[in-house]
């Protein structure tokens, strides 16, 4: 399998997974031309995409969905709730007729020789979730905009080779920042976003000796900084009640407006 961030942030995110025949992404938050320029960049075109797996409505997660599905057909993987916001969405046009396909939390989907696990994640949205990809023994997952973790996500995200996890802010900069006092409260909320620290904690959770890359992404640009994170959520690791240490393991930081590099497990 394969795992690639085109882009993950407050402003836009878009995550290719796949393995030699299957190829799909997890959400269009950014331009068509961006998504084609980073599948081009790691020997892909959108044409070759069987499927895009939505994880809920937010602009910064659906912004280039209504060209890319006009352009390349591409079948949009999603709850039901989602898709009928993202229809209700008048920037995106029209959305052509026979290519979306309904999910539902924990009823896992086959998509070529991909099994998608989806499962649900608290954020302030339609009906959002997570998705967990499969191949062969091998599996990936992709957590964002989680206001709060439990038991629940925490077993969706054992034995993982590879976790794009979700380390959205810094408390003291969201706290003493120029938002307004309701977005703070939004972010800082159980449907809001995780923080450095949060993310650290459930990282704590759900590693194991044979966990290959952790990715932190969906970083603010207002309210975290990579080298923050990245230290915050090693910290957390090395200091947390789990057997390991931080340089146990290969974590990397997603970049907000360009290609990371691919991930092979």
């Amino acid at each position: 399998m394969r795992l690639c961030s085109i882009a993950s942030g407050s402003s836009g995110n878009c995550i290719y997974a796949g393995s030699d025949t299957t190829s799909v992404l997890v959400d269009a938050g950014i331009s068509c031309k961006r998504i084609e320029q980073g599948l081009n960049a790691i020997g892909l075109s959108g044409a070759e995409m069987a499927a895009v797996l939505v994880t809920h409505e937010h602009s910064d997660h659906i912004r280039g969905l209504g060209v890319l599905a006009r352009k390349r057909g591409i079948p949009i993987y999603a709850t039901r709730e989602t898709y009928e916001a993202i229809l209700a969405c008048p920037s995106l046009g029209e959305i052509p007729d026979g290519l979306y396909h309904e999910i539902l939390p924990d009823c896992p989907v086959e998509i070529g020789d991909l099994t998608v696990d989806p499962f649900s994640i608290s954020h302030d949205a339609a009906n959002p979730v997570g998705y967990r990809i499969s191949h062969e023994g091998h599996s990936a997952a992709v957590a964002t905009d989680l206001g709060v973790y439990d038991t629940y996500i925490v077993n969706h995200l054992q034995h993982l080779d590879v976790l794009l996890l979700e380390a959205n802010h810094d408390v003291h900069m969201l706290e003493v920042g120029t938002y307004p006092y309701y977005l703070k409260q939004r972010i800082l909320g159980n449907r809001g976003h995780l923080s450095n620290e949060m993310a650290g904690q459930l990282l704590c959770e759900v590693l194991h000796d044979d966990m290959k890359q952790i990715v932190l992404g969906h970083l603010s640009k207002e309210n975290n900084y990579p080298a923050l994170a990245y230290e915050t959520v090693c910290a957390e690791v090395t200091m947390g009640d789990n057997p390991y240490k931080s340089k146990d393991f290969h974590i990397s930081v997603a970049k907000r407006d360009e290609i990371c590099e691919v991930i092979d497990f």
